[in-house]
């Protein structure tokens, strides 16, 4: 059959075409309008994280520049997606059904049922520049215009979306709570043994004062113990480092790698000084008896009070991380009330339906034309 045969039937039985391919128009419009449940969807707006935020306090303490990218980040897609993937989380939509209460709307037995219903209407997009943009989809019953308050699921689908950002954050603030905890911790254990040596060693040097009637050093030798006190509580600073990195990066990572490569350099200046140099520093060894035992004190002294000093800044730091309440998440665009419905797209949905029932509708006569002739 010739297409030119095929638009002779077509237009033989144009009117009988149309009268279908109307009534059938028609009746997707009705059914469009009245019947299917319509959806409305609000959008928020979230920043990515800025790359100056800091997780934790431990970025003055750990010092290295590469070691405080990685504890603290910066903006990149990775960040993005990793808080993309916290709002698509079952903690995030839990979060939301309990806060809003949508065990009823959702239809669920309990809220973890409730929670993974809630997690197959988000929308979750992610620009080039990392910014996110989420919303979640609120459906209606069918016949939407006689059984659902199209008011009250406009300001649910706003309150929905704010609220996957609102527990962004929290989660977002647990964890770097979390992380500050575990630090104030760890330094908090650090601080007891240290405070236990200061005592130790400025009980030695009371007792020694007081037992010798006190000997004054030369300010060669008190150099020497001051650039000895500098480095053992650098070594020390170095150790924490590496204690603080050693559950986060494996011992072939490059950070890792430098500290202990900075750590050994230490010691061996460590070493060095007490072997002293013939040319213009004394070794401990070559002090006299009662010189050296005093050296040996106060240069613990000094030690423990550089490394006490330095962690006990860090431990009030880390303290104040874990419990502030300040906002971790920025929010470019509020989510609020859509003025239009989502879907269905009453018009645009009517053509596509009148264009496919007229397709039909010709093959339909095609096809009658041509048994009748075989």
């Amino acid at each position: 059959m010739s297409w030119h045969e095929i638009l002779q039937i077509i237009l033989r039985n144009l009117a009988q075409i149309l009268k279908i391919t109307f009534v059938s128009t028609i009746l997707v419009f009705i059914l469009l309008l009245v019947v299917v449940p319509i959806t409305f969807i609000s959008e928020v707006t979230i920043l990515p994280p800025e790359k100056s935020s800091q997780l934790s306090g431990l970025g003055s303490l750990l010092g290295s520049s590469e070691i405080n990218s990685f504890m603290s980040g910066s903006v990149s897609s990775a960040n993005s997606q990793l808080y993309g993937e916290i709002l698509k989380s079952r903690s995030a939509s839990l979060y939301v059904v309990e806060k809003l209460q949508l065990m009823d709307y959702l239809d669920a037995r309990n809220k973890f049922e409730a929670a993974e219903i809630l997690k197959k209407k988000i929308n979750l997009n992610i620009n080039k520049e990392g910014i996110i943009e989420l919303s979640v989809e609120v459906s209606s019953s069918f016949l939407p215009l006689f059984l659902s308050n199209q008011d009250k699921l406009k300001n649910l689908s706003a309150q929905l979306s704010n609220c996957f950002a609102e527990a962004l954050d929290r989660i977002n603030r647990e964890k770097n709570s979390s992380k500050a905890r575990n630090a104030r911790i760890y330094i908090e254990s650090q601080l007891v043994i240290t405070n236990a040596k200061l005592d130790s060693a400025e009980t030695r040097l009371l007792e020694f004062q007081k037992n010798n009637k006190t000997i004054s050093l030369p300010d060669q030798v008190e150099a020497v113990l001051k650039n000895a006190a500098d480095i053992k509580s650098e070594i020390t600073k170095t150790e924490i480092q590496i204690e603080l990195l050693d559950a986060n990066l494996s011992a072939d990572n490059k950070i890792y790698k430098s500290l202990e490569k900075k750590l050994e350099a230490l010691q061996q200046q460590y070493s060095k000084l007490e072997i002293g140099s013939k040319d213009y520093m004394i070794a401990f060894n070559d002090m006299p008896a009662l010189g050296k035992e005093l050296t040996n004190i106060l240069r613990e002294v000094k030690i423990q009070n550089e490394v006490y000093t330095l962690l006990q800044q860090q431990y009030y730091k880390e303290k104040i991380q874990e419990n502030r309440d300040l906002p971790t998440v920025q929010i470019l665009d509020l989510a609020i009330p859509p003025t239009k419905k989502a879907s269905p797209k009453v018009i645009l949905s009517s053509i596509i339906g009148m264009m496919i029932t007229f397709i039909i509708s010709s093959l339909y006569f095609v096809i009658i034309e041509r048994k009748r002739y075989v």
